[in-house]
């Protein structure tokens, strides 16, 4: 299970596809939209996708996952469009037969995510928003970002 979500991610679901008569652990990693980021009160987080893009480069981070360690299977879903506060932006699974390949292969899939998948977000707070980048929070990998443009190379705000 490789996608992207535009409604609420069912995280029962997630982990339920990663179910496997031979795993004895599944490790999850679920990120969540928290109220607050550097001082500021987020009122939401809203994400952009390159939808076909990110769901191969999910797949590509599982089929790596899967040569690195020896897992069950692993779902990785993603939410794009509005989150609110206290709801799930993304939702990893990995079932193993043991926890340390599980927990092992669940950090390395949520770090390469971040790291590569074309996902950007941006921070709804009070008094504005900004793009923050890839969902890792790169500066500068906003879908309106322009090089050289100090206010997008550098995260700062920009008022809406």
């Amino acid at each position: 299970m490789y996608h992207l979500a535009r409604e609420v991610i069912d995280v029962g679901d997630v982990v339920a596809s990663v179910g496997d008569s031979s795993a004895g652990a599944t490790a999850t990693f679920i990120g969540m939209t928290r109220d607050h980021n550097g001082g500021r009160v987020v009122r939401f987080l809203e994400y952009e996708a390159y939808g076909g893009m990110a769901e191969q480069e999910m797949e590509r981070i599982g089929r790596e996952a899967a040569d690195r360690w020896p897992i069950c299977k692993i779902a990785i879903v993603h939410r794009t469009g509005l989150v609110p506060i206290g709801e799930a932006s993304v939702a990893i699974a990995v079932s193993a037969a043991h926890r340390a390949e599980a927990f092992a292969a669940c950090r390395f899939a949520i770090d390469r995510l971040k790291e590569r998948v074309p996902i950007w977000k941006k921070e709804h707070f009070e008094g504005g928003e900004v793009w923050i980048g890839h969902a890792g929070g790169t500066p500068g990998r906003d879908p309106q970002h322009v090089p050289g443009d100090a206010r997008t190379d550098h995260g700062e705000l920009s008022r809406g």
